[in-house]
């Protein structure tokens, strides 16, 4: 998508470069029909006159900003390598931008992002989807998201089929007769566990049933192990499906200083596979996914939406594969 820039705006106007600029920072020389001329010609191309007054690039910086959020640091460390890599064959410059949760104000990522003169952004946390995304397209910023299947103008996608995966393993499961399997709130991927949750219910339709076993966090746990270790006391179930390691830690530990044992009375599985689902015991069933590739398709994607190419599938999917460990009986 081609950025509007003061040259566009000069050039509709019909007026020098100095003189949309002294528009554009309210000088009082511009005479008044000249004025309305220019500010006619930024509201029709969109142009953005605060941004510029705000020091953003006429032409590009070869700057990407990157938006992750930082409880996802663990697994998002070999997606950040693949997009370096990417970066670095294109001779582009990362800026970082991280979000906390209940601490990090998303408006002022955004208006840093717009400050930072970036050509493009690649974004992995799903609370930063509407206004927000819409607020950087305005601006003709390039969009990638990671993680979330979207694609409008100026944004596409790569990610990896959760609802899919999870639609998999709860056939599997019901397809042996269990069906006592629950999925666990996180906060922190609202939408990933948004999708978790589609494709358990989409399993049970298929065999008849209906999925309720979504496991609310109350908001007064500050973690997943305080609350499952209460949990347990009263409740046990065939299978737990959690997002995150973490979570699936918690999990075991909750479960068994409750007297359960794992895998036998109760299977544990972990949607996102990292480093340390095999260092713990017993080890965590999970969905390995390509964590590089996301950041490395992630990125040729945005170089491609900056050189104006054409990109035939905005919405990339790529695959996973199910990994079973010591906390599943199969």
């Amino acid at each position: 998508m081609k950025r509007v820039t003061i040259y566009d705006v000069a050039k509709d106007a019909n007026v020098s470069l100095a003189t949309v600029s002294r528009v554009i920072n309210g000088s009082d020389v511009v005479r008044s029909a000249t004025k309305q001329k220019v500010e006619a010609s930024i509201d029709r191309l969109g142009y953005k006159p605060n941004a510029i007054a705000q020091g953003l690039a006429l032409s590009k910086t070869t700057t990407i900003g990157l938006v992750i959020p930082e409880a996802s640091f663990t697994y998002v460390g070999q997606i950040i390598n693949g997009l370096l890599d990417v970066s670095k064959i294109y001779n582009y410059n990362i800026i970082l931008h991280t979000t906390t949760e209940g601490i990090t104000d998303i408006n002022e990522i955004v208006d840093d992002i717009i400050k930072s003169r970036v050509d493009g952004v690649v974004i992995y946390n799903d609370k930063l989807l509407h206004t927000e995304m819409q607020l950087l397209t305005s601006y003709n910023i390039p969009i990638v998201i990671i993680g979330n299947k979207v694609s409008t103008d100026g944004v596409c996608s790569v990610y990896v089929d959760i609802e899919k995966a999870i639609y998999e393993l709860t056939c599997d499961y019901l397809e042996r007769g269990l069906d006592d399997i629950v999925i666990l709130e996180d906060r922190k991927n609202a939408y990933s566990v948004e999708q978790m949750v589609k494709g358990a219910s989409k399993a049970f339709e298929k065999y008849g049933k209906k999925f309720d076993g979504f496991v609310d966090i109350p908001n007064e746990y500050r973690t997943t192990y305080k609350y499952l270790k209460q949990y347990f006391k009263d409740h046990k179930h065939q299978l737990v499906i959690a997002n995150r390691d973490s979570q699936a830690m918690a999990t075991l530990n909750a479960a068994s200083e409750n007297g359960m044992d794992i895998p036998n009375d109760m299977e544990v599985v972990c949607t996102l596979d990292t480093k340390y689902n095999s260092m713990v015991r017993p080890q965590i069933s999970s969905f390995s996914v390509p964590s590089y590739d996301l950041g490395a398709v992630s990125m040729r994607v945005l170089t491609k939406m900056l050189q104006e190419d054409d990109v035939e599938d905005k919405e990339k999917k790529l695959s996973y594969l199910y990994t079973p460990r010591q906390s599943t009986k199969n």
